[in-house]
């Protein structure tokens, strides 16, 4: 068992952030950055740390409830880092895979997690109040954490990650799924956006641009939409839907070539669920002429690696 001060210093923080060159139709009339939140641990990586890391502050909760699918990077995420501090947790998990489990139930059954299968039905009720309070009354000292990290204090851990981002830009691209991150991320671009506004050296307007993983036009909207004030508006944001392959996780052989060839040619990896559909999109956006030519764009590569396995 880690101290928690001892555990954040196995962290890479700042994470990198590094020149992109692909040779991609469009890529030679922008610059491109990617902001390595995958090298921030090889487990503990991504936007998964930074949901949690303002969650997981002394002193640390007593025992940790979260949700999620039999593949989540969440899960695995969160499993993790309870077995490194020494924090029992509990894992619902949508479906039952306790014939047949996958390799991330097979990491948090070795961190010692209590796993409880639910069906389809119950696992929608994750965010009933009536639920929450029968799990809370079964487990008094425990957090509960939403699916996917996804919660205010979520927000202020994907601040932290802009706020590391030393260099004036235009454009910031990320993948969306239950909104947290994107949420953060606008937050985050709104206050720079306001204090950039008073130097006239550096640009006034930073845009957040989303990948939509999964099926969800105006779903999507919603759930970053739930996270800000509703004067935000979506003046600097918006998401793109033309790249969910069919729907979440869904990976057609197009896709795969495309993430195979990228983990051959550059010095880090990407995966079909989330970082794949992100620079599939960067490339077919800027062979569209969607940025303006001299544009900085930001790609944020949000780790999750473990789900390909």
């Amino acid at each position: 068992m880690l101290p928690l001060d001892a555990f954040k210093s196995s962290l890479t923080l700042p994470s990198p952030l590094i020149p992109f060159k692909p040779n991609w139709e469009g890529a030679s009339k922008v610059s491109l950055f990617v902001k390595r939140d995958d090298a921030i641990h090889p487990v503990m990586s991504g936007n998964k740390w930074r949901k949690l890391s303002h969650a997981l502050t002394s002193p640390l909760p007593k025992t940790i409830v979260s949700f999620g699918g039999g593949f989540s990077n969440h899960l695995h995420a969160l499993g993790f880092v309870c077995y490194k501090l020494g924090i029992p947790f509990n894992a619902v998990i949508r479906g039952d895979y306790s014939a047949a489990p996958t390799p991330m139930i097979e990491d948090l059954k070795s961190w010692g997690t209590r796993i409880d299968y639910v069906d389809r039905v119950t696992y929608k009720k994750r965010n009933d109040s009536a639920y929450l309070l029968h799990l809370k009354q079964h487990q008094p000292d425990a957090m509960i954490i939403p699916e996917g990290g996804s919660q205010a204090q979520a927000l202020q851990g994907i601040k932290d990650m802009v706020d590391e981002i030393d260099i004036d830009f235009d454009f910031i691209v990320a993948p969306v799924a239950s909104g947290a991150t994107l949420a953060g991320i606008v937050s985050a671009l709104n206050k720079r956006n306001e204090n950039n506004a008073k130097d006239t050296l550096h640009h006034t307007g930073c845009n957040a641009v989303g990948v939509g993983v999964l099926k969800g036009e105006d779903y999507l909207e919603g759930l970053v939409e739930q996270f800000l004030p509703a004067s935000l508006g979506r003046s600097n944001w918006h998401i793109e839907h033309n790249y969910h392959f069919g729907g979440y996780a869904k990976a057609p052989n197009e896709l795969q070539t495309f993430c195979n060839n990228f983990n051959n040619t550059f010095d880090f990896d990407i995966e079909p669920v989330y970082s794949g559909k992100a620079f599939w999109a960067v490339k077919d956006m800027l062979a569209k002429g969607m940025f303006e030519d001299g544009s900085r764009i930001v790609v944020l590569h949000t780790g999750g690696l473990q789900g390909a396995r």
